[in-house]
């Protein structure tokens, strides 16, 4: 919800300022979609996700300072400052906000064309909801971050103080556990076509998509498929009771130990839960789950966690490669082995052609990084992870990855969504 605040002076006319306040809201606010508390300032920063001060009129300073110790006692971190441009609103904006800076307070002034309000107030109301959504949230670290994640380290208190998340350690043995309570029976279904011609059992929950193009898949890997489709599933079920039973909002997991204590891996399972919009990242990286989790209650849309495999920094060109993409961000897929230990059920999904944007921000949330890009080509080859996808950047963003990388895993996300990313990575 947006509220929207008011400071008036006494010395101007109350019914001449209200006429040019009801033309200015209704310019910005065509179909509403806002509550206009007025001067009354008792709920400010309490109910709405996103508050808005109007500052009507020229002589609104002296009654924002008396106000200003009880809106910080409320928690507000930002101020966000509305001018009409009529009535000296702005010149009384522009000295309140650096009253604001003076102190070391952070705020904006608000004002323009009633499109470009628009568009900002849309922005700040997103990314107020998208903390307001994050905030409160549970993560799951399921067993350690694996070991060749060097860098890939977080600030507990530092996202539990910006970003109101908590991170909980959940052993591995909990989660075989739950493996060992979950079912895996066998119901028929098909999982190949085309080039294959072939039919494998199925396990629970388990989609079918027609083949993406021929893809080879040898007959080791095909016997090797047909022995774990059900356990694959049977991760999923117990990943998914993890997160029924402890609340989680994300999770991740160091997958890689699957591999040895139930010859399978998480592939499958950590797609599915991505698809189902419970943001979930592999080998305990917690920094790409952040990234996820931003970028999913932001956009609204799932993120691909990958790693870059090839970078041509003269033409941008780059690729990208894992084995979990999400089912939602596919048009096609088809089920194939693990890459490295050639076990397993990994992903090869078919991620429509068109504009992505690359995200990754830090596990302190001091650096970030947001590239606009397009996804040009799909392909397969076996020496990589499943899913391989093409992307093209500026050539001074895949630079980055060679000269200032933060760490190897990226989110790709479907769309362009630069300027909200940026927004919500200044704000922190």
């Amino acid at each position: 919800m947006i509220a929207i605040y008011t400071i008036t002076s006494g010395l101007h006319d109350a019914a001449a300022v209200k006429a040019v306040s009801d033309e200015f809201l209704q310019s910005i606010f065509p179909n509403g979609g806002y509550e206009l508390k007025g001067p009354d300032f008792s709920s400010f920063g309490q109910e709405a996700d996103l508050n808005i001060i109007y500052i009507r009129t020229g002589g609104a300073e002296g009654i924002f300072k008396e106000l200003l110790p009880d809106m910080l006692d409320a928690g507000v971190e930002f101020f966000t400052l509305l001018a009409s441009g009529k009535s000296n609103s702005l010149a009384a904006s522009l000295e309140i906000l650096s009253y604001l800076k003076q102190n070391g307070l952070k705020g904006e002034v608000l004002q323009g064309s009633p499109e470009y309000i628009s568009r900002r107030i849309a922005n700040l109301d997103k990314v107020a909801t998208t903390r307001a959504t994050l905030s409160g949230s549970t993560i799951g670290i399921i067993g350690k971050p694996s070991d060749w994640l060097i860098s890939s380290t977080w600030d507990a208190d530092v996202l539990l103080g910006q970003l109101g998340l908590s991170l909980v350690d959940i052993p591995m043995d909990d989660l075989l556990v739950e493996f060992g309570k979950a079912q895996g029976m066998l119901v028929p279904g098909p999982f190949f076509s085309g080039a294959l011609s072939l039919k494998y059992p199925a396990a629970p929950d388990l989609p079918t998509s027609p083949l993406c193009g021929s893809v080879p898949v040898s007959a080791g890997r095909s016997g090797e498929l047909r022995k774990n489709l059900p356990d694959a599933a049977r991760i999923y079920q117990a990943l998914k009771a993890l997160v029924d039973d402890r609340g989680l909002g994300a999770l991740t997991i160091r997958c890689f130990d699957l591999l040895t204590s139930v010859r399978n891996t998480g592939c499958y399972a950590l797609a599915k839960l991505n698809s189902e919009g419970i943001p979930s990242s592999c080998e305990g990286d917690v920094p790409a789950l952040l990234s996820m989790m931003i970028a999913r209650a932001l956009t609204g849309r799932t993120g691909f966690q990958a790693n870059p495999a090839s970078i041509d920094v003269e033409t941008g060109e780059m690729l990208f490669a894992h084995c979990t993409i999400p089912f939602d961000l596919v048009d096609e897929f088809n089920y194939d082995t693990h890459f490295e230990s050639g076990i397993g059920v990994g992903i090869h999904g078919h991620y429509p052609e068109g504009p992505v944007t690359v995200f990754k921000i830090s596990g302190s949330l001091d650096r970030a990084f947001i590239a606009e890009g397009e996804l040009f080509r799909n392909q397969y080859e076996a020496n990589l992870c499943r899913t391989q996808v093409w992307l093209r950047l500026a050539p001074a963003d895949a630079r980055y990855f060679l000269t200032n990388p933060i760490g190897n895993h990226h989110i790709i996300i479907p769309g362009h969504h630069g300027e909200l990313l940026h927004e919500f990575v200044n704000g922190i």
